[in-house]
């Protein structure tokens, strides 16, 4: 059944984001995934004031919505969750375990919906059907037995907020914070970055400063992949002459024109709104340089008008006012020299200074980024950079202004707000200890990569999934799979097979789960539940379809039957009576963060939902100074750890328009001219000419680390596209191989997935 070696074929990229290939892909996938005409108008709902949240991206969801408030990565996972595709324990007794570990991820997944809870049987090496009782009682004796450091509560980012917080109460109830989540593989960065700078960890900006900004400048993100709706705000801001400036390695298609596929005209006519007025294929790993260079290109625009006796180009006033530690920045961009600039960045001074100049004539900027800045060994500096450049034209806390991370997973930010964290010191434990009567710990517990290394050391004894594909998501693939197996218990709450079912612990268990679009009907009825968006907003979501089957139970249910079954009975926390009505949990949220979840059981359905506080987007800085604060990059490398010798090649890994994380819908590119096969290394034509490589050409890649941990994977066919010279390119999570686990971001742990020297030798043949 693995499909990754179906025949390749590559063709000249050149549609816009959007079209009308996005409405075929749309109906190709519903009839694909066999979602029955009544459920498709399911997506009449998405992401509506009256709906459900998407169980794709985060982004924001506005008050007055599209009439179709979806993009095709959306209906994608829409369809992806309501198939009516079913496997059960039969499917199980046709397929071994072993047999299935050769499946590839696509092939896993499209099975259909996990409907029974599965026990793995060693003697026959297949999954076995399992009561829930059982399940339960087993997991909890098994928890009961072991060392409360040593077992880890792993949540994906897509778990609604009350799950995550009766989670959480699972975890520190138990004994430890080790709450490692998705967070920690992406933008971990930006939380440690813009907590250290403004004093809150999450943007500044709303879908209104969209509306209001003059100038936009992106970096490292695909938003034609991973945040389609996106191009809607873009667009709007290109009709009205306002510049968008990107950097990104690749020059992808989604930041180059957009068809909206909800006008007519659009369609009929096949025009095209051009994104990015400049376009800036940054070298990876330069970002920090790149920034450097507008800074300082921005610093001599001040210079020349201060000498005229003209208006300031820095908002001198607010860097007074409202900021700390200009001085400092100042100087290091005086003794930065351009050429070292030039060097990390890849680009040409003018580039940059064109890019300034752009910024100064802009008196509203929104600075707006994805992975591509926080994945790298200083994905923390990068980010701080960017602050940096806003900070110095007054770019924080005004209207049209702001930072604006874009997050992946659909709640993986508000699972941190209700206390997903292994860092004790962003828990509200004081609170919980008088609300539930218990000594939280107080011990920091294990963020992803610890964890990692913890399983390694073999360290762990236990592993909890709430959702997510932990093994196939982490580097160090071939390490992590054969310390993987010798755990002792490893737990997931999960909807579909993947990988990290069929790479199991010793003891495995796989307990399905209702999804947010399934009505979930509970004592007191059907239960809604709440995400909250990159915009810092919470909002509704109401389950619309039949479950795929009568013998699943929801995420709180599942929670709170392994906390039933290993926690000690406490009379201040009632599972059942949570389970039975969820606007209970919410009481105890707001109860928990009185001044974030204010009323929280009636403002939920607000349309365009009600937004926590965050400080910084009022010029109010928490940070020690009490204000916004500048920082110094400690270096213009963006991944000095490979940087010990000149590499080969420098690889970043990329997600294709046909999967969302390590969900692959299909093999599928079409944004670069990929079908049938994601086994492919992107190459500029220069760089193939170097290594005599024509397209098609199998070849093979090592990481260039050398520390005595051979990795490498095999069988990539070389594909010429438009990137920087000496740089490479292909998908996550299939080259996790060659992350080492020791390459990540300093102070947030962030795998650096963007940025990895490696050496390229030929291939004989593709692996199956």
């Amino acid at each position: 059944m693995s499909d990754e070696t179906k025949e390749l074929r590559i063709e000249k990229p050149t549609m816009p984001a959007g079209g009308w290939a996005s409405v075929a892909e749309v109906s190709k996938v519903l009839l694909d995934q066999r979602v029955v005409l009544k459920d498709s108008a399911l997506l009449m709902k998405q992401n509506k004031p009256d709906g459900f949240a998407c169980v794709s991206c985060a982004w924001a969801k506005p008050a007055n919505p599209h009439p179709f408030e979806f993009c095709e990565s959306g209906a994608k996972a829409t369809a992806w969750e309501t198939t009516s595709k079913a496997i059960g324990a039969d499917f199980f007794e046709r397929h071994t375990v072993t047999e299935l570990e050769a499946w590839s991820d696509h092939a896993l997944e499209e099975q259909g919906r996990l409907t029974v809870p599965l026990r793995w049987d060693p003697a026959s090496d297949r999954y076995r059907e399992v009561s829930w009782d059982t399940a339960f009682a087993e997991i909890g004796a098994a928890l009961r037995g072991f060392e409360r450091e040593q077992v880890v509560f792993y949540a994906s980012g897509r778990a609604s907020l009350e799950t995550s917080y009766m989670y959480q109460l699972l975890a520190r109830m138990y004994g430890n914070n080790n709450l490692p989540d998705s967070s920690n593989m992406c933008h971990e960065s930006t939380s440690v970055a813009l907590q250290k700078t403004l004093g809150v960890g999450v943007g500044t900006v709303v879908l209104q400063d969209f509306e209001q900004t003059d100038c936009i400048l992106f970096f490292g993100q695909n938003v034609g992949v991973n945040s389609p709706r996106m191009l809607h705000q873009l667009k709007d801001a290109r009709r009205r002459g306002v510049p968008i400036v990107t950097f990104n390695p690749l020059r992808e298609r989604g930041l180059v024109a957009f068809t909206n596929p909800q006008s007519p005209l659009e369609m009929l006519t096949g025009h095209e709104t051009t994104i990015s007025t400049q376009y800036h294929q940054v070298r990876p790993g330069g970002d920090t340089a790149a920034i450097m260079g507008i800074c300082k290109a921005l610093l001599a625009l001040d210079d020349a008008a201060l000498a005229g006796g003209e208006q300031r180009v820095l908002d001198v006033e607010f860097i007074a006012e409202h900021t700390h530690g200009f001085a400092q920045f100042e100087d290091a961009l005086r003794r930065c020299e351009w050429t070292a600039i030039e060097r990390e960045s890849g680009l040409a001074r003018a580039a940059l200074e064109s890019a300034a100049q752009v910024y100064a004539r802009s008196s509203a900027v929104l600075g707006v980024y994805g992975m591509g800045l926080t994945q790298h060994e200083n994905g923390v500096q990068n980010v701080a950079m960017l602050v940096n450049l806003l900070l110095m034209r007054g770019n924080i806390g005004k209207p049209g202004a702001g930072i604006c991370p874009v997050r992946g997973h659909s709640n993986v930010q508000g699972q941190r707000t209700v206390g997903i964290t292994e860092k004790p010191e962003l828990a509200p434990l004081d609170k919980l200890k008088e609300q539930y009567g218990f000594e939280p710990p107080r011990k920091t517990g294990m963020n992803t990569v610890e964890a990692c290394e913890a399983i390694l050391a073999r360290k762990v004894q236990a592993f909890v999934g709430l959702g997510g594909n932990f093994v196939r998501a982490v580097p160090e693939t071939v390490l992590m799979e054969a310390a993987w197996r010798e755990l002792p218990l490893t737990v997931q709450i999960a909807t579909k097979l993947n990988r990290n079912h069929v790479i199991h612990g010793r003891q495995s268990y796989v307990l399905p789960c209702l999804g947010r679009i399934e009505i979930d009907r509970q004592a007191a009825g059907p239960q809604d539940v709440t995400v909250e968006d990159s915009t810092a907003c919470m909002h509704g979501s109401r389950g619309m379809t039949e479950p795929v089957a009568s013998t699943l139970l929801s995420e709180p249910a599942i929670v709170a039957g392994i906390a039933k079954a290993t926690l000690d009975p406490n009379p201040k926390v009632d599972w059942d009576a949570w389970v039975a009505d969820y606007g209970r949990v919410r009481d105890a949220i707001e109860e928990t963060w009185p001044d974030v979840f204010k009323d929280f059981n009636a403002r939920m359905w607000t349309p365009g939902g009600f937004r926590k506080p965050v400080g910084a987007a009022h010029r109010v800085f928490e940070t020690e100074s009490g204000r916004a604060q500048f920082t110094v990059p400690e270096q213009l490398q963006g991944d000095p750890a490979m940087d010990a010798a000149p590499p080969e090649l420098r690889l970043f890994t990329i997600r294709s328009d046909g999967q969302f994380n390590t969900t692959i819908y299909h093999l599928d590119d079409r944004f670069r001219g990929v079908f049938g096969s994601r086994m492919v290394l992107f190459m500029a034509a220069s760089d193939m000419a170097r290594h005599g490589l024509a397209q098609g050409d199998l070849v093979a890649l090592r990481c260039a680390a050398e520390d005595g941990v051979a990795r490498r994977v095999d069988g990539l066919a070389v594909v010429p596209y438009d990137l920087p010279q000496g740089c490479v390119a292909g998908y996550y999570p299939e080259l996790n191989p060659l992350i080492p686990l020791w390459h990540h971001a300093k102070e947030s742990k962030v795998p650096a997935a963007k940025s990895i020297d490696v050496l390229l030798e030929r291939s004989a043949a593709p692996m199956g």
